[in-house]
């Protein structure tokens, strides 16, 4: 298969797939390395293709259903766990976290968890990297943006966030 096959593979996965897809996977279907995969992400994003990265793979960028809501909240780097667990259980997924950066602006870091497994995963592979969260250069400020399935879902989120301290007022 030539690089071009390759990168049509790759789309063509993505395309089958609901969820992420991490680079290490689409290698072993493919059968090249892991950084094969990267580069070729990075040319077909180069070419137009709405592909994000997250913390658990890539996905192609589409619509999705659902009622788009921000929150702006404020906590510790400790809590990251616990916030994002309050917010899968009321049935919305958190799309991205974003801060405001002095010099950068806008920072966006998309996580798309909508489970308490996906919450779980990513915070191992938080402390795995020894990473620190976003909100980290912000003093814990920091906004989610949630895709609820509907405004029932959102408020009872909301009411969660506001019950354990984390909404900024």
């Amino acid at each position: 298969m030539n690089a071009t096959e390759r990168r049509g593979r790759i789309l063509e996965y993505l395309r089958e797939w609901d969820r992420p897809l991490s680079a290490t996977a689409l290698a072993r279907r493919l059968s090249v390395s892991r950084q094969v995969i990267v580069g070729d992400v990075a040319l077909l994003r180069a070419a137009g293709e709405g592909i994000t990265a997250t913390p658990r793979g890539y996905v192609l960028d589409r619509p999705r259903a659902g009622l788009i809501r921000t929150v702006a909240c404020l906590h510790r780097g400790e809590d990251m766990e616990r916030e994002l667990t309050l917010m899968v259980d009321q049935g919305c997924e958190v799309a991205d976290v974003i801060v405001e950066h002095p010099v950068y602006g806008q920072l966006t870091g998309p996580l798309e968890l909508a489970s308490r497994r996906d919450v779980s995963e990513f915070i191992r592979r938080v402390e795995e990297n020894g990473a620190r969260p976003l909100s980290a250069l912000t003093d814990g400020i920091h906004l989610h943006t949630l895709r609820c399935p509907g405004e029932e879902a959102f408020r009872r989120a909301r009411a969660a966030l506001e019950g354990a301290g984390f909404l900024v007022r």
